[in-house]
């Protein structure tokens, strides 16, 4: 498939950042990585936005101006050690122009100072205020990368403890094994611009409790995923993590779940949200029209 220029330049541009070269070494320098962090986004639509905190994590909330009860958490990546970026609050931006739902952005503490259980325990207890103003139903989640593992892990609890789960999942190329054992990782790695195994498989150990890697609280894809919400996927084909996002999808098959996925050929991690992208911003239109 013939790509845009505009793919070609984001590719260079990613090339020139050095993103590769930091997720290729062990250590991984989130030092480094947390440099791009923005907490605090600048222009109009932020001006009014709301901010409190849930436990240890920190909540934007934006009110779409439109007259509605829905509501988006967006839980960001990183890599779980950094984030949210500016690529976070782009999309966040867009939501609120485009949609009728209000949106959370949720930045939640961050290893290796936090671990999997203390995040998943803010997640829990942001995904409970919630419920507080919005009903279950009119409630959607979105994540990208590690954001989209905390989701699947956060639905699983729900529904292990027999809670109500959100109307809908709308995850950006998860990342669904911090074990990063899957073998076809290895070829794919020679082509993903952005990630390598051995930088991401250190931030996941930075992560990682005493349980190890495995527990579904950091690798969904050794949970249940019955009775999951409807889900819509963005996946990608130059990314290490789509071999385990292969077996999601199985899995997803197997247990009758409605869902939707859409395959980035030769697209990148996160390929939705980069900037300057004709590819993503074309998958941008497409996450929209599929929120409202």
């Amino acid at each position: 498939m013939r790509k845009s220029i505009s793919y070609y330049l984001v590719l260079t541009v990613l090339k020139i950042k050095g993103v590769k070269k930091i997720f290729s070494t062990d250590p991984v320098d989130y030092k480094k990585l947390r440099k791009e962090d923005i907490k605090e986004p600048k222009g109009s639509t932020y001006k009014k936005a709301n901010t409190f905190s849930v436990l240890n994590s920190r909540i934007t909330e934006i009110k779409t101006s439109k007259k509605s009860d829905k509501l988006i958490l967006f839980i960001h990546g990183g890599a779980f050690v950094s984030g949210p970026v500016q690529h976070h609050w782009d999309a966040v931006k867009k939501i609120h122009n485009q949609t009728d739902f209000s949106v959370w952005l949720c930045d939640y503490p961050k290893a290796p100072e936090s671990k999997i259980n203390e995040i998943s325990e803010n997640i829990d207890a942001i995904y409970e205020k919630a419920l507080e103003t919005y009903d279950a139903k009119n409630i959607l989640l979105l994540g990208d990368s590690v954001g989209a593992t905390l989701i699947f892990s956060l639905v699983q609890r729900l529904i292990k403890k027999g809670n109500k789960t959100p109307s809908k999942i709308i995850a950006i190329t998860p990342v669904m094994d911090a074990s990063l054992s899957n073998s076809e990782i290895k070829d794919v790695d020679k082509k993903d611009p952005i990630l390598s195994k051995l930088g991401v498989l250190s931030a996941k150990k930075m992560c990682a409790e005493n349980e190890g890697l495995t527990v579904s609280n950091i690798s969904p894809i050794n949970g249940s995923f019955n009775h999951f919400p409807e889900t819509l996927l963005f996946l990608a084909e130059y990314d290490i993590m789509y071999p385990d996002q292969k077996i999601l999808i199985e899995k997803l098959k197997e247990s009758n779940i409605k869902f939707k996925a859409i395959i980035g050929k030769q697209m990148p991690h996160i390929w939705v949200l980069l900037p300057f992208f004709k590819e993503g911003k074309k998958a941008m239109k497409l996450l929209l029209n599929e929120i409202n």
